[in-house]
């Protein structure tokens, strides 16, 4: 008789804890994974993946508008929202099945219900039943914070924005971070008065100055209005069902749709981490070392539930690391270094590596290059929004340490461009790469 019921109990069915059960099965392991909402996760489901269909979406309001100046006559033009919302949770259906059948293909037993840890080597079901397992994987990932303050509960966050049933006149966001960068685009291309709120006086924290500035700049002359140090001091709801916000340090604000983006914070309570032992930081995130592995041996975790860094790529490397480690017999960790990331607000930011400021902090003095330009899509439209491309080299050995951008397509070119960040190579081999004319991508191998 086995000494566990399983080898390994994965509970989150996300993009890291779906890669992690897998490839462990694919080893030859028992694996189960328990999923008390929608298997795919945050990405899949309530993230990244529609909340990009929206962007696609979005994008045609202006597109459809400067298609005049390209010859197009194109009359009456109306947008439904309710076409876009289902069409996107439809294929959001459809992936959902393809994580699931990725599963079943893989002999992963499924339990669609909640679980929490009982022991070092033992869960405990939501319908009351308790396995036992060799090891265990969190991989819960991260939730939105709501703020504490009276009537919080009349607003939603990024869980239930994909789900509204209208689209709203007015929006009020909270926060200034990528998830309201990116739905202050979405919404104000698609007809809405976007107001955005932060506590604080920037938007986009950690990111490059420059490229935040720029998009700042953009935003406001589009037409989005932000509102700096202000906090929440109560929500009221209204009988028509508007809102009104209430700052303590502001004047009101009255809204249709209030949409919290203050931050997320790893998903741990109520799963029994703390009584087994699992050491949880100040966040409430999971401490792990270079392993993925708890103060607990037989308990392992990986992806936001870890607040390490909070991308679905990289926590399907820490799934795929943990597998492959645990059980492979190949081990190998994570490398945390030079990770691209975008922001996808209109128009998109990216970024890899340093920026201006992290690489002056390090080395003191840098060299910037940059290259500001109108895209020619945007010159022939009539639009005046200018792109912005930016390297931080090296002062001595002419490394490329970031690269970071802001134009239509930036997430696409970046993705390339970070090969050669990752990889350590120096300006002058970019100033040698013959460039692709004509094309945005080119302003990359042209900087002086």
């Amino acid at each position: 008789m086995a000494e566990f019921d399983y080898d390994l109990f994965v509970i989150g069915a996300g993009s890291g804890g779906v890669r992690a059960a897998r490839v462990a099965a694919a080893y030859g392991a028992r694996v189960a994974v328990a999923e008390e909402h929608r298997v795919g996760g945050t990405c899949v489901i309530r993230g990244c993946v529609p909340k990009k269909m929206l962007v696609y979406g979005s994008h045609f309001a202006e597109d459809l508008h400067d298609a005049a100046r390209y010859g197009w006559e194109l009359g009456d033009i109306r947008f439904d929202w309710k076409t876009l919302r289902d069409n996107v949770n439809a294929d959001v259906d459809r992936l959902e099945g393809l994580y699931t059948n990725t599963l079943d293909n893989n002999k992963v037993e499924l339990f669609h219900e909640r679980a929490t840890v009982s022991g070092p080597n033992a869960v405990t079901l939501a319908g009351g039943r308790t396995v036992s397992a060799r090891f265990i994987l969190i991989a819960t990932g991260a939730w939105p914070v709501v703020p504490d303050v009276p009537g919080a509960e009349h607003g939603i966050t990024s869980n239930e924005v994909f789900y509204i049933d209208e689209l709203p006149r007015r929006v009020v966001i909270a926060g200034a971070g990528y998830i309201a960068n990116e739905f202050a685009g979405i919404f104000h291309a698609l007809g809405s008065k976007v107001t955005v709120v932060n506590r604080s006086d920037q938007i986009l924290r950690g990111y490059d100055e420059q490229i935040r500035d720029r998009l700042f700049q953009i935003s406001t002359q589009k037409g989005i209005e932000f509102i700096f140090n202000a906090s929440f001091e109560r929500i009221e709801k209204r009988e028509d069902g508007s809102l009104c916000v209430h700052f303590k340090d502001h004047e009101r604000c009255d809204t249709d749709l209030l949409l919290f983006a203050i931050g997320r914070s790893p998903k741990t309570g109520g799963l029994g981490l703390e009584a087994v032992g699992v050491e949880l930081n100040d966040k409430g995130a999971i401490v792990v070392d270079e392993d993925n592995r708890s103060s607990v041996p037989s308990i392992y975790a990986v992806g936001d539930v870890t607040d390490r860094v909070q991308l679905t790529p990289v926590a399907i490397r820490e799934g795929q690391a943990f597998a492959d480690t645990v059980f492979g017999e190949k081990p190998h960790r994570v490398d945390y270094g030079a990770i691209p990331s975008a922001v996808f607000s209109n128009p998109p930011m990216a970024g890899v590596g340093l920026t201006e400021r992290q690489a002056r902090e390090q080395f003191g003095t840098v060299k910037v290059f940059t290259s500001d330009f109108r895209a020619m899509r945007n010159v022939l439209a009539g639009r005046t929004e200018r792109s912005l491309y930016k390297l931080v080299v090296h002062p001595e050995t002419d490394v490329v340490l970031g690269i970071h951008m802001i134009s239509p397509d930036a997430p696409e070119i970046l993705q390339a461009a970070a090969i050669a960040v990752k990889a350590g190579l120096t300006k002058a081999q970019f100033d040698q790469t013959v460039a692709l004319h004509p094309s945005m991508a080119e302003e990359l191998v042209l900087m002086k």
